[in-house]
């Protein structure tokens, strides 16, 4: 039995032997009392301590990014939602079920199943074994769901559409439910994720991460130097990131993964603009995709810069190229 049992039948103990205890003298009757009274807050206090909303997200981001990357669905939105419906992982749902979501079972569901009361009484709701499943649940009950597919046609990072598509869609009945979540999102910076910018814990298992060649020195982004031998993968293990970042930080197609030992690879977002250049000249012949690499430059936000439509075409020494 669970230890909010226990405390519920405390409580339910005090009333009753009070009202039996009626008939005896006060003396004994307080001394009971007071005796249930300290058990019931003894046990309280060996209670475990909630968890804080700071605490979930450091407990769970690697998840939602997972969910992200494999679903599609911003890592902000699946951790807000989670933090909300589970009450930051303290819900009855969330401790005895591992449902973050607050799922209902639904006609179709075939799993475990915990009754409890929400909008009525002891409605169904999915049970889990492990959170993990949880959040797989949850990105399977939004990707297949007819009703939530014009939320896909949201850009990644825009967080406040799809806040506000999800209440549209009719995923929770409070009517602040959008609100709640884009709060929470802005709190914590939860937004961060979506664009990679928030470096993740490795989820490689007995693998140290090893950070001695990183440096700052272009731009403000942090970079390694790729050495014989390595691949993007590689990289991104050493560097507790995935692959997908890696591979969207640098500007490069996510077939390729050879690498020649000395080429520069990003280990965070490039800026949208240079730091310290309005504009560079070429000193050799170069393409606006290597310009980006060399400059630590977002190869969108350069070619929108210089008006161009082809990332790889050769542009001829001498050519002046716009940094912001």
């Amino acid at each position: 039995m669970s230890q909010s049992f226990f405390k519920e039948n405390n409580v339910t103990q005090i009333i009753k032997i009070t009202l039996i205890s009626s008939t005896t003298n006060n003396m004994f009757r307080k001394s009971i009392l007071l005796i249930l009274i300290l058990t019931t807050f003894s046990s309280l206090g060996d209670a475990n301590p909630l968890m804080s909303r700071t605490e979930y997200y450091n407990k769970y981001q690697n998840l939602a990014v997972e969910q992200m990357q494999t679903y599609g669905i911003p890592a902000s939105i699946t951790l807000a939602q989670g933090i909300l419906e589970s009450n930051s992982g303290n819900s009855i749902l969330a401790t005895k079920a591992h449902n973050h979501f607050g799922i209902k079972c639904h006609s179709n569901w075939t799993g475990e199943k915990i009754y409890l009361d929400d909008d009525a009484a002891n409605e169904c709701f999915r049970s889990y074994d492990k959170a993990e499943e949880s959040y797989i649940d949850h990105s399977e009950f939004l990707k297949k769901g007819k009703r939530y597919q014009f939320l896909f046609s949201y850009n990644q990072t825009d967080y406040v559409n799809w806040a506000r598509g999800l209440k549209q869609a009719g995923y929770a009945t409070n009517p602040k439910y959008a609100d709640l979540l884009i709060q929470i999102i802005e709190e914590l910076k939860l937004n961060k994720l979506d664009e990679g910018i928030t470096p993740l814990v490795s989820s490689f298992k007995n693998e140290a991460i090893q950070n001695n060649s990183r440096t700052t020195h272009i731009n403000q982004v942090d970079f390694v130097i790729a050495k014989p031998g390595d691949t993007y993968y590689q990289i991104a293990r050493r560097n507790g990131i995935t692959l997908r970042q890696i591979h969207k930080y640098n500007d490069i197609d996510s077939k390729k993964d050879v690498l020649l030992p000395g080429e520069m690879v990003y280990l965070e977002p490039k800026r949208h603009h240079s730091r310290k250049k309005d504009f560079i000249v070429l000193e050799k012949t170069m393409t606006l995709r290597e310009v980006s690499q060399k400059e630590a430059i977002r190869l969108k936000s350069l070619m929108r810069k210089n008006q161009s439509s082809s990332p790889d075409e050769q542009l001829p020494k001498g050519d002046q190229v716009f940094l912001r």
